[in-house]
């Protein structure tokens, strides 16, 4: 199943800083106690975006680690590579695309992440199958990605706004299933860890502003709701007058992310 999907640099961002500023607990810090990596091991970060994961293990390790970051998107690309040469360029940083056979030999590392992006793969068996293969016996895979219960008010509102369905997103219609199942099967072990985060805002600016980068970000996927700009417009100003509601009515709106960490062991 190909999904029709790009990342755009500025969407993620906003989302990211969103995620930093009005939620009570950080997701870099969950990932990094679940892992609990250890000096001088060898990663690959699949679909790595603009860095922030590399960033954080490269910190978190103290420099003595290995990193190679590979996303398929250039202007993705283009931004992790600033990061890297801010930190002296520690980091491999090239080009890679999950729905091909990565350039790597078989048991190159001791750890492959993958967060929130696996669920875009064309063909989820070939891709995990890649993973396992660069993996050394008795490494890991870890993968994140939105849970079914997944920021629910976030849908609740665009569905009162505008009276339709929610398209089924590639995340958490496919994360918890069939991923896992793919990861169980390929996998000698798998379990799972959940992280939430409320995110709590007491005015409606900042949810509009998050909400306009998330659909913004993922605009293939919501064609059903709007199919060009003046559109979208129309359908944000409904938006916001129904989050102004719910902020007069509850005096804030509480948005959960519910994100599940898999962890393969090879």
């Amino acid at each position: 199943m190909k999904i029709d999907y790009k990342e755009t640099t500025n969407d993620l961002l906003t989302r990211i800083d969103i995620h930093n500023k009005f939620g009570s607990r950080d997701i870099d810090q969950w990932m990094l106690d679940t892992l609990q990596l250890q000096p001088g091991i060898k990663i690959l970060d699949v679909a790595c975006g603009g860095g922030k994961q590399c960033v954080s293990f490269h910190k978190f390790l103290n420099g003595d680690v290995s990193i190679t970051g590979g996303d398929v998107n250039q202007e993705l690309l283009d931004q992790a590579e600033l990061e890297n040469v801010k930190l002296g360029s520690p980091f491999t940083i090239l080009p890679l695309d999950f729905d091909k056979r990565f350039p790597f030999e078989d048991g190159q590392f001791d750890l492959v992440s993958c967060c929130f992006a696996i669920y875009y793969s064309s063909d989820i068996p070939f891709t995990i199958q890649e993973m396992h293969r660069v993996l050394k016996p008795g490494s890991r895979l870890f993968t994140t990605g939105p849970m079914p219960t997944n920021k629910k008010v976030f849908y609740d509102i665009i569905h009162e706004a505008t009276g339709k369905e929610i398209p089924p997103m590639p995340g958490s219609s496919r994360y918890s299933s069939e991923i896992y199942g793919a990861i169980e099967k390929t996998f000698s072990s798998v379990r799972t860890e959940i992280f939430e985060n409320p995110l709590v805002f007491k005015q409606a600016g900042p949810f509009i502003a998050y909400t306009r980068a998330s659909l913004s970000e993922d605009r293939r996927l919501w064609t059903s709701l709007f199919a060009n700009a003046d559109e979208f417009e129309k359908m944000m100003q409904k938006i916001h007058k129904v989050a102004d509601e719910r902020i007069i009515k509850d005096g804030e709106i509480v948005m959960t992310k519910v994100v599940g960490g898999f962890i393969g062991t090879k």
